[in-house]
């Protein structure tokens, strides 16, 4: 799962990032609006933690700007605003939920997970593709109710395949969503962790769609 922190407290917004990523997330972090507005724009992100109080353009503005130019990425405003007059205006200009500093970090990951299931129309925390389930607040993942021992980038991997099962998923989309931007990533690196997951849950599993993506193929339809 990938978010985009947009908050301009380096120091907040660097333990953000460093706490998300510990809890299993992408999370890539910018500290102005614009930044953030162009990331949206040409990337692919399932949910935006925004601060209100960014420089030049504010958060608030930022929202009523993407949800004008009709952008549905959920997003979740972080923020020390706590009047209550600031809450009704931000969930009005099309946040999905407020959240008002200090924050407890396991709180935050919570109200995270929750708008994303709900933006997928999944409220269940358990992501099934027929004999696969994966439970996506543990991060754990069984075939056949048998464990799966996954690295970390794996079990990244099969959570947005198995959101989608029987569907391509880009491999740009895949990528970006399992490193962000990170640096330094072999450019072969998402084929290794494919061809691992293909070796635990069967070879014919996960299928390649040549020059665009891959396709988790449900026990259903096999």
């Amino acid at each position: 799962m990938r978010v985009l922190i947009v908050e301009d407290d380096p120091l907040l917004g660097k333990s953000v990032q460093a706490g998300l990523a510990q809890d299993g997330y992408v999370a890539d972090w910018v500290r102005d609006a614009d930044s953030a507005e162009h990331g949206l724009g040409v990337e692919h992100f399932d949910l935006v933690v925004l601060d209100l109080g960014l420089p030049q353009r504010d958060g608030l503005t930022l929202l009523k700007d993407l949800r004008r130019g009709g952008s549905c990425v959920p997003v979740l405003i972080l923020t020390a605003r706590d009047a209550l007059s600031d809450r009704i205006e931000g969930l009005d200009a099309g946040a999905d939920d407020y959240l008002v500093k200090p924050f407890d970090l396991a709180e935050l990951c919570a109200r995270i997970r929750a708008l994303v299931r709900r933006s997928r129309g999944r409220p269940a925390p358990t992501l099934q593709a027929g004999d696969l389930a994966l439970d996506t607040t543990q991060r754990r993942a069984t075939l056949r109710r048998r464990a799966l021992l996954l690295s970390p980038k794996e079990y990244a991997v099969l959570e947005i395949l198995a959101g989608n099962p029987d569907q391509v998923v880009p491999r740009t989309r895949l990528q970006s969503s399992v490193y962000g931007w990170e640096g330094d990533v072999d450019s072969n690196a998402l084929e290794v962790h494919v061809h691992n997951l293909r070796r635990k849950l069967g070879k014919d599993r996960i299928l390649t769609v040549r020059g665009v993506g891959y396709r988790l193929v449900s026990s259903a339809h096999r």
